[in-house]
């Protein structure tokens, strides 16, 4: 791994623009040196704050994106539940991103169908090796330390050969969705992940500065060759006692 960044902001509000900033940028270097930009998004809190703060962005072109999804609730489209019919409507359908770059699953198959067409998809993107390598994945941690669908003490974290995995009995409702599996979040060349308010603050703790017996979820993405931030706010950085970076507002990472 190139190294763990911690860097903590007052609030979301300034969270937000510096997030949309890293993604950009990362996006014009991934475009000069391979020619698109590929961007793993995860669901949540995260989709309304990445939608409203990349739209702020004067001249946004995602013409050589190609998006993918860290995890996906296998439900219909219009479903609240479904986090590409939430960036669907609050993202896509106002960037000139095109369709063939978005790569969402197949929500009329059974959970494990599903995964193997995702699983189709991402080979099809990434046709070479075999692991698809994002240049960047966002993700969230939920209160449980859960990482994209992989929950914790679920067998699903040993999982080492499929690319994406079926889960039909998470933890949180609705209980049948596709994710990324560690293979594929740990090739990632950035792992982003964006952690706000004081529900986060117990976990948040165990995670970055370590507890006895099994890593939770979120703790076990380390990147092989990739780059590890954790993008937090003061809230949720109550907890720890490590050294962090902190920001300020209109600060850029």
């Amino acid at each position: 791994m190139a190294g763990r960044r911690v860097v903590v902001f007052p609030s979301s509000a300034e969270l937000g623009p510096a997030l949309a900033h890293l993604v950009t940028s990362r996006a014009e270097r991934a475009i000069r040196s391979r020619g698109r930009f590929t961007l793993g998004l995860s669901g949540g809190s995260l989709v309304t704050m990445l939608s409203k703060e990349l739209l702020a962005i004067a001249g946004l072109d995602c013409r050589k994106w190609v998006v993918g999804f860290c995890d996906e609730r296998v439900v219909p489209f219009d479903s609240p539940d479904s986090t590409y019919g939430l960036y669907k409507n609050l993202f896509f359908s106002k960037v000139n991103i095109p369709e063939d770059g978005i790569l969402s699953i197949d929500a009329s198959l059974p959970v494990n169908e599903c995964a193997e067409d995702y699983a189709r998809t991402l080979k099809k993107a990434f046709p070479d090796g075999d692991v698809p390598v994002f240049d960047m994945l966002l993700l969230g941690m939920g209160p449980d330390g859960h990482t994209c669908s992989l929950f914790p003490n679920h067998p699903l974290l040993e999982e080492s050969e499929k690319t994406v995995a079926p889960i039909s009995d998470s933890p949180k409702p609705p209980p049948e969705r596709v994710t990324m599996t560690f293979p594929v979040v740990n090739a990632a060349r950035a792992a982003v992940f964006v952690s706000t308010g004081g529900s986060k603050a117990p976990v948040l703790k165990e995670v970055l500065e370590g507890k006895e017996g099994p890593a939770f979820p979120a703790a076990r993405v380390s990147p092989t060759n990739g780059e590890l931030l954790w993008l937090i706010d003061e809230p949720a950085a109550a907890s720890l006692t490590m050294q962090v970076e902190r920001m300020g507002s209109g600060a850029k990472l």
